[in-house]
């Protein structure tokens, strides 16, 4: 069989082996393996897996193997078609009420169109967690998203009271999202806010930008440690607008080290073993829905992440 896609938009930028392995829910070796049997067309043109993909482009992937897929707007429905099955989703924190999951690289918090990789959603349901019939049908209980190639901790109701308490508590910016990220540079001052308004880049839909049109985005950030080319930071989102910390970080130009749709050196991300932006949801702290508890839950840094890391403390790049 074969299966024609567009580009999604959190993936433009990443290189097509990635792309697709999150895409369809395959291993890299398969798709290194059918991009080098010409099996892999971007508009039409066989290409390389180092491939950069551009918003505008579609992918023909031929030769997959048979097992069956859903819709992606249905694919909670039936975890054995479902990519997200045969991925493990750590679980953080779980009660009645609400599960706190640790999401990983290349996984949607929801199914949406031109996604057919796995999912926050689609994983919970495989694995048995009741989240069925709490909020929209396509996105049940998701109260907030992380970007495809951001991980950490995210926040699933699993009862209609739990989401519209969670709900009101994001809309309200009682919850506390705490996020750590590696960017260019250092930033001057150390610590400071960054408030800018954040919408659709004016040419390019894709991505997002400081738009002076745009809605309020208010962004808190302190340095933890420096580098000669790169820091990383602790960041505060009081808003939580789509690719904010991404947008507002290429906006004081420090962006998030291999995050090349807003502008990272692709060079730097090499030398630090990275395919997608350092960027993780280190801790989220929010009221319980029914005892009014304060939970604050902490997510490790993955192992991609923290190699990079390493590699930084080691002195490397100079």
């Amino acid at each position: 069989m074969s299966r024609t896609l567009p580009v999604p938009p959190g993936l433009v930028g990443e290189r097509v082996d990635s792309a697709l392995a999150r895409m369809l829910g395959l291993s890299r070796a398969k798709v290194e393996t059918l991009v080098d049997q010409g099996a892999v067309l971007v508009d039409g043109r066989a290409v390389v897996k180092s491939h950069r993909l551009s918003p505008d482009e579609w992918i023909e992937v031929a030769d997959l193997d048979s097992r069956p897929r859903v819709d992606p707007s249905h694919a909670h429905s039936d975890p054995v078609a479902d990519p997200s099955a045969d991925i493990e989703l750590p679980v953080l924190w779980e009660d009645d009420d609400l599960i706190v999951v640790d999401k990983p690289v290349g996984m949607a918090a929801h199914p949406s169109p031109g996604w057919h990789g796995p999912t926050v959603t689609g994983a919970l349901a495989a694995a048995g967690h009741g989240i069925s019939g709490v909020g929209a049908a396509e996105r049940e209980g998701v109260v907030h998203r992380l970007d495809v190639g951001t991980t950490g901790a995210m926040v699933v109701a699993k009862s209609p009271m739990a989401y519209s308490s969670l709900k009101a508590q994001f809309k309200e910016r009682t919850v506390d999202k705490e996020y750590h990220a590696v960017v260019h540079g250092l930033l001057d001052p150390l610590e400071g806010t960054i408030d800018a308004p954040i919408d659709r880049h004016p040419s390019k839909d894709y991505k997002y930008a400081v738009v002076a049109s745009g809605r309020p985005s208010i962004t808190h950030y302190r340095t933890l440690e420096a580098w000669p080319r790169a820091s990383l930071v602790e960041v505060h989102l009081e808003t939580g607008r789509t690719h904010q910390i991404r947008v507002h970080m290429a906006a004081m130009r420090h962006p998030c080290v291999g995050d090349s749709t807003y502008g990272g050196d692709p060079t730097l991300a090499k030398s630090l073993g990275l395919t997608r932006q350092w960027l993780h949801a280190r801790q989220l702290g929010f009221d319980h829905p029914r005892t009014g508890e304060r939970v604050v839950v902490r997510s490790d840094y993955p192992a991609d992440l923290q190699v990079a890391l390493d590699r930084l403390h080691d002195g490397l790049p100079s």
